[in-house]
């Protein structure tokens, strides 16, 4: 995780006590957008596994008659249903699922852009720290 941090001679074993207290913050607020960057990564994952089991349910959908008995998934129990009302419940879905696609994408964007800052000030914090290379 503080790889960044690694590379500059700082290991994970040595006392962080001992950085100053804005390089403490810096390292504390880059473990912290660390594991949001990984949260959001995670929500997209399902968020787009989900809209591949709806685009899959469309597609077969489509392949049945009008007249087809379809049963509809709700909690525990499957209940019986309109072609047409499945396909638009899944199409309002499928909908929703793309707009919090786009909207996690922003963050994950957003986020990277944040440590990769927060790395680069932690990499010029800890410059004069390092031991002087030949």
């Amino acid at each position: 995780m503080l790889n960044a941090v690694q590379t500059e001679g700082i290991g994970l074993s040595e006392d962080i006590s001992r950085l100053p207290p804005q390089v403490q913050e810096r390292l504390l607020r880059l473990q912290q957008l660390q594991q949001t960057l990984q949260s959001v990564m995670a929500q997209k994952q399902q968020v787009e596994m989900e809209q591949t089991e709806v685009d899959q349910t469309l597609n077969e959908l489509q392949k049945t008659a009008d007249e087809a008995v379809i049963y509809k998934s709700i909690g525990s129990l499957l209940v019986r249903s309109e072609k047409a009302k499945v396909m638009t419940d899944l199409a309002e879905r499928k909908e929703l699922l793309t707009t919090r696609s786009t909207v996690l994408s922003r963050q994950e964007e957003r986020l990277r852009s944040q440590v990769k800052e927060v790395q680069a000030k932690l990499q010029e914090d800890l410059r004069p720290i390092s031991p002087a290379s030949p």
